[in-house]
């Protein structure tokens, strides 16, 4: 039975699933890593999901404000012995109707190259490909997406 619990960054169980997330992307990026590290701080994030099953967490993600009507997606991380049960769909669709009920009407988010199970999600969850935004635009390894939300 797999739980959703909204919290914010400060949350232990967040923290500890960033440091995994980070070691995996590191191995993923390789010299690029740095790169990507800087924008993926997670102080003051105050919108996080996190899912549990029986009490462990094994998923997670965060939403942030970007613009007036916009919120990017963070931190979206499942652990390897929990992948393709459909928990990470859970936790954004989670963060979805989040940023819905603080007005937001717009999720954008990036993820890289070298992550296909991520690529596959967004598209799975009904994110469009745009143009790599902000501090993404030359990245060439960068994959950008977007998805407009149905007003709460």
């Amino acid at each position: 039975m797999i739980q959703l619990h909204r919290t914010d960054s400060n949350h232990k169980d967040f923290i500890a699933l960033v440091k995994q997330l980070d070691a995996d992307l590191a191995k993923r990026d390789g010299e690029d890593h740095a790169f990507y590290a800087q924008f993926n701080k997670i102080d003051m994030i105050k919108y996080v999901v996190i899912a549990y099953e029986n009490e462990k967490a094994v998923s997670c993600g965060a939403i942030k404000e970007y613009e007036a009507a916009t919120v990017e997606v963070k931190r979206m991380y499942t652990l390897p012995a929990n992948r393709g049960m459909g928990i990470a769909g859970r936790v954004l669709k989670e963060l979805e109707n989040w940023a819905a009920e603080l007005n937001y009407s717009r999720c954008i988010l990036e993820t890289g190259i070298r992550q296909p199970e991520a690529i596959a999600l967004y598209h799975k969850s009904g994110y469009c490909s745009i143009p790599n935004y902000g501090q993404y635009a030359e990245v060439t390894d960068s994959r950008c997406f977007e998805k407009m939300l149905d007003p709460s």
